[in-house]
């Protein structure tokens, strides 16, 4: 579908509010003909080979996987119609690129802002990040105090998984200087940690809210998207890394990093991660937050 004719209308701007969210495009080659975008597909496990016309006024994000190649001109044409293009690892277990056109409104980002501005909106907020993560708006509004209700809590999944794939955990041990001389569980989380953290930073820029500002997470410069990767930590993260030691124990000669990351591909693709996400972020800024921490 186009909308292209004697009407003018191949210059029409639709909303991002009456636009279809992201389009999934990976083995093939994004390019403009006949003024249209259009994906020469090889054969993979999204598309049969051939050519595709892309409906890019509908779409509000285009996220190429690898083994992909864009043009200039597909470039152009992008950016002239407002449609977001995110360049992502397989499944979107990474972020490499993006460009700097998302939603055609600042609604989400200064909602962003207001509330991470004010010191009481910014708690509420980040309590109700634990919220979501713990099943309950607890009273207290310290993070210090909420963070160790997590870390307890956290300890009790880290057992509870280790029986159900039948490993030894020895606790949450990290050297961020030598990250090679931690046990397999360690490492893997750490591999499993980063794909979500890159499903996260995809959500971020598809929503056009600012990645250094977080809620929880302070220093560093993806800040909003490791709050938004911790949301899946329970249900994503922790079983992808558990799930991935388990596997290379059965297949010894593979390595590590790349089983983790291609179960977590499995896992976002069956979970429709990124999108979740993204309507988490949505729900977080919607409403109003502007207070309370009673």
């Amino acid at each position: 579908m186009t909308l292209k004719g004697r009407l003018g209308l191949e210059t029409a701007r639709i909303p991002h509010a009456d636009r279809h969210g992201l389009l999934w495009l990976e083995h093939g080659i994004l390019k403009v003909k006949d003024g249209t975008l259009r994906f020469v597909a090889a054969r993979s496990s999204t598309l049969d080979a051939g050519s595709y016309d892309i409906p890019f006024q509908m779409v509000s994000c285009v996220l190429l996987a690898p083994g992909t190649t864009i043009s200039h001109d597909a470039l152009r044409l992008l950016a002239r119609h407002g449609t977001g293009l995110v360049v992502v690892g397989e499944s979107g277990v990474r972020l490499y690129a993006s460009m700097p056109f998302g939603p055609d409104e600042s609604a989400l980002a200064r909602r962003q802002t207001e509330l991470w501005s004010d010191p009481a909106a910014r708690r509420h907020v980040a309590r109700r990040m634990y919220a979501m993560r713990l099943g309950e708006l607890l009273p207290n509004a310290d993070i210090a105090v909420l963070r160790g209700i997590e870390g307890a809590r956290m300890k009790e999944m880290y057992k509870r998984l280790a029986e159900q794939f039948g490993l030894q955990w020895k606790g949450r041990r990290y050297d961020r200087g030598r990250p090679e001389a931690a046990d397999d569980l360690n490492q893997a989380i750490n591999h499993a940690a980063s794909a979500v953290q890159g499903a996260a930073m995809v959500a971020v820029a598809a929503t056009g809210t600012i990645p250094q500002l977080g809620f929880i997470h302070e220093d560093s410069g993806r800040s909003f998207a490791l709050d938004i990767a911790d949301l899946f930590r329970d249900d994503t993260t922790l079983p992808v890394a558990f799930k991935g030691v388990g596997a290379g124990r059965e297949d010894p000669g593979r390595a590590l990093e790349g089983l983790v990351r291609s179960i977590a591909c499995e896992a976002f693709r069956n979970q429709h991660l990124i999108p979740r996400m993204i309507d988490r972020i949505k729900e977080l800024f919607s409403g109003d937050d502007s207070g309370g921490d009673s």
